[in-house]
């Protein structure tokens, strides 16, 4: 991993680099999030609104999904895939909170995840963007920037959440995750990731060893090409 003064530096270039980060998710209340985050699983942001700006002018509350039917309800969101575990989620999840919660969203983590559909990263999506808990969500993006550039060095998100809490400031910990998503989608592609442009190229840890790899393939001597006849 980065030495913590590297670290310190890659995040005061992440800030520098993406000032205005913030939710791609469009949501007016903890609950639109909260279901925009859960249909948001495998799949993007930007189908997620498209279905989220149907649905939510016709029924945006606990109370109003939990009056749905899954007939009703699945035609909207039929477009983020694997509706129909998430629209039995959703209605689920609707339903506890509307007869168990008053009707509002929890802002607790741990009790988040009792909700159907929700897990750590859905979570902590919700309690930081809704009600400003610092958390960090490892989504593919943040696993993938974090463990390149050397902010973690984990194999699962677990274990990258932990290793960025400790690396990252409390009070930075939910800006930081959209510093890490923009770069994700802007510069760090998973497949053709853009380092002759990036920022952070001079301490990535993914890039120096591209580098350092390049250099010793460039510099070994070429395999001999003498043949020899055998009768």
């Amino acid at each position: 991993m980065l030495t913590k003064a590297q670290k310190n530096e890659a995040l005061a270039i992440l800030r520098a680099t993406y000032p205005n980060a913030k939710p791609a998710l469009n949501f007016s209340s903890p609950f639109e999030l909260l279901v925009a985050t859960i249909l948001s699983a495998q799949s993007t942001d930007v189908m997620v609104n498209k279905c989220t700006q149907e649905l939510f002018p016709v029924a945006n509350t606990p109370e109003a999904i939990a009056a749905m039917t899954e007939e009703e309800l699945f035609p909207y969101i039929k477009r983020c895939g694997f509706f129909n575990t998430k629209g039995r989620h959703i209605l689920e999840t609707a339903r506890i909170l509307a007869t168990q919660y008053g009707g509002e969203v929890p802002a607790s983590i741990e009790t988040l995840q009792t909700l159907p559909g929700v897990g750590k990263k859905t979570a902590n999506v919700v309690a930081s963007n809704a009600f400003g808990i610092p958390a960090i969500a490892v989504d593919t993006h943040v696993f993938r920037v974090s463990n390149r550039i050397g902010l973690a060095n984990a194999k699962n998100v677990e274990k990258t959440e932990e290793q960025l809490q400790k690396a990252i400031p409390r009070e930075d910990w939910t800006a930081a995750h959209h510093w890490l998503i923009y770069h994700g989608r802007q510069i760090c592609d998973a497949r053709k990731p853009k380092c002759e442009i990036c920022p952070l190229s001079h301490l990535c840890l993914f890039y120096q060893g591209g580098k350092q790899a390049a250099k010793k393939t460039a510099t070994k001597k070429p395999a001999s090409t003498k043949t020899t006849q055998k009768d």
